[in-house]
């Protein structure tokens, strides 16, 4: 019991002994702790804002390294290289026998280099360039502002320099160290004003066409085509951009070339143009402001188009003054295409009557009609030309004649729905599909028209009207000739085109006329040069059909209209001519221009 008890007072000593040990390590280790943290806390606040510091450079260094490391490193590429862009040449026009229409020549450009300077320093630069250049320092920052004052690639800001603005860059070489005159192409047009409305004119695009164009590969001082056949055939003709990359010091000073990309070429294109036709039709409507259309019957292959006024396409190659423009621009519209633009057919239009008349079979070929001095229908007197009426007749000699009041009783009988009909499937109210851009479809109105424009309804006054080519009807000079070209190749509607390709023979949709309808319509229109109203369009030694149309044209003089194919027996030219507001008879004033076309076309053919 005693030794147990020694024991257990023996254990319990000896713990406390233990935990009073413990306990003054403990606190002596605390004191020792406080002793050191008061004496060392500045040096280890320290080391935390170092570790702070050296953490955030590093995680800013890796995120520059690994996150925008081909940023940086292409502005360190962008300070010591330069790009000098080299514009593609663009794409030849060729007429059908392979004689230029539209090509390049060399000319000078200069090129600004807007990294190399800071924005505030261009300034100076730009005003004594306005001055060389002569143009306005607001044109001048705009371009810069454009490209982006961070571009290594060098800006064109003005093409075809002249020799004296060379001679004073070169002289202000000091100031102008940042701009380069390097050779460059400009578009040439070899005939001048000689096809301008069918071939267009190129100009460098602007900031709207840009912004449309940018993702097709377009860049800042691209040239495109505006209108015509450069606009029609941009894609083919425009190739693409090459460069230079150079390699430069601290300095500016060029060390080498470090790569090449060749520019790309356009491609050449061909058009149906016959130069020779082009011209004469040009000679023939004079500076009488109308259109010439020639085409091929067969395929619908554009010979020649011409409308009057025109305009010479290269003053687009260089600087256009506000006077240049005005003094083009005072010629009357001379951008218009008439060729393209709708007028009222007149007589023109009565092959489409005819042929409703003659496919309704309503009217034999045999039909004879009386005619008088003026058709009254619905209360409105509709005259016939000579005043007295040419007595009855058939449609060959009507179509002579041209009696209004014969054709007015033609589409009377067959009523408006049938005539609108038929001359929506000779292709008038629509474009004709040529790759030109085309003002107007014309306008063939009906009674769904006239209600929604005028709030009237459809008369049997408007359908006479319509039968003679007057009233609301509207067709171009090219749709006129595109109905010419049905009963010249046997019955079969052409989609005009200019560029040469053989499957538009396969294009011609046949309207399924009956035999003898193409045979009346051509005795017909025959009939009008040997016997009728357009003997003044006969051809020595070339048998001509044709027909005659005098519009009226409130409150200006009457407009003229002639159209024609030829030979008689084998079609392979119809020739349209339009003379607007000219006051005389479509035999008389149009006959005589398109007798002067075809007078060409057979002479050329010998």
């Amino acid at each position: 019991m005693q030794l147990t008890s020694i024991i257990k007072k023996s254990k319990k000593s000896s713990l406390k002994s233990r935990q009073v040990t413990f306990s003054d390590t403990r606190n002596q280790r605390q004191k020792i702790w406080l002793n050191v943290g008061q004496k060392d806390q500045p040096i280890f606040i320290m080391l935390l804002i170092s570790l702070f510091f050296f953490g955030a450079i590093a995680s800013r260094l890796a995120y520059i390294q690994l996150v925008e490391g081909n940023t940086y490193q292409e502005k360190a590429e962008n300070n010591r290289t330069k790009i000098l862009p080299k514009p593609p040449v663009r794409g030849n026009l060729y007429d059908r026998k392979g004689r230029i229409l539209g090509a390049t020549r060399l000319s000078h450009s200069a090129y600004l280099w807007p990294i190399v300077r800071k924005q505030e320093n261009w300034a100076e630069i730009r005003s004594v360039l306005a001055q060389i250049l002569n143009i306005p320092e607001t044109e001048l920052q705009k371009t810069l502002e454009q490209e982006n004052y961070d571009s290594p690639t060098l800006v064109r800001i003005a093409r075809n320099l002249t020799p004296q603005q060379i001679t004073a860059i070169e002289e202000n070489r000091n100031l102008l160290s940042e701009v380069e005159v390097d050779t460059d192409t400009i578009r040439y047009y070899p005939h001048g004003k000689n096809g301008s409305h069918v071939l267009g004119y190129t100009r460098e695009i602007n900031a709207e066409e840009l912004a449309q164009r940018k993702e097709q590969g377009y860049r800042l001082g691209d040239v495109i085509g505006k209108m015509g056949a450069e606009s029609a055939f941009e894609s083919d003709l425009r190739g693409e951009w090459g460069g230079i990359l150079l390699e430069r010091d601290g300095a500016g000073k060029v060390l080498g070339k470090l790569g090449l990309k060749e520019a790309k070429a356009g491609n050449d294109v061909t058009l149906t143009l016959d130069l020779d036709l082009q011209k004469a039709a040009e000679q023939a409507l004079g500076d009488r402001k109308g259109a010439v259309v020639a085409l091929d019957p067969r395929d619908g292959s554009v010979l020649a188009m011409v409308s009057y006024p025109g305009f010479d396409p290269n003053i687009f190659s260089g600087k256009i003054t506000t006077q240049l423009w005005k003094e083009v621009q005072g010629k009357g519209n001379p951008f218009i295409n008439r060729s393209l633009r709708g007028f009222p057919p007149a007589s023109t239009f009565k092959i489409v009557t005819a042929t409703a008349g003659l496919e309704s079979g309503k009217y034999k070929p045999s039909t004879i009609l009386p005619t008088y001095a003026y058709l009254r229908v619905g209360g409105t007197a509709f005259g016939e030309w000579n005043r007295s009426g040419f007595g009855p007749m058939g449609f060959v000699r009507a179509m002579a004649w041209s009696s209004n009041t014969f054709f007015g009783q033609i589409g009377n009988g067959v009523g408006g729905e049938t005539l609108i009909e038929w001359a929506r499937k000779y292709g008038f109210g629509s474009k004709t599909g040529i790759e030109l851009e085309e003002d107007t479809p014309g306008l063939i109105a009906d009674s769904q028209w006239k209600k929604e424009r005028f709030n009237w309804e459809w008369t049997v006054g408007d359908t006479v009207n319509m039968s003679i080519g007057q009233g609301f009807t509207l067709a171009t000079p090219l749709q006129v000739a595109v109905m010419f070209a049905v009963p010249a190749n046997g019955g079969n509607l052409v989609v005009p085109h200019l560029r040469q390709d053989p499957s538009y023979l396969e294009k011609r949709k046949s309207l399924d006329l009956k035999p003898e309808t193409l045979k009346t319509l051509r005795e017909g229109l025959r009939a009008v040069v040997t016997n009728g109203t357009g003997g003044k369009a006969a051809v020595d030694g070339v048998a001509v059909a044709g027909k005659s149309g005098t519009a009226e044209a409130p409150p200006g003089k009457s407009h003229a209209w002639f159209g024609a194919f030829a030979p008689y027996e084998n079609p392979e030219i119809v020739v349209v001519a339009f003379v607007e507001h000219s006051g005389g008879g479509g035999g008389s004033t149009a006959g005589p221009i398109v007798q002067k076309v075809l007078t060409a076309y057979f002479a050329q053919k010998k």
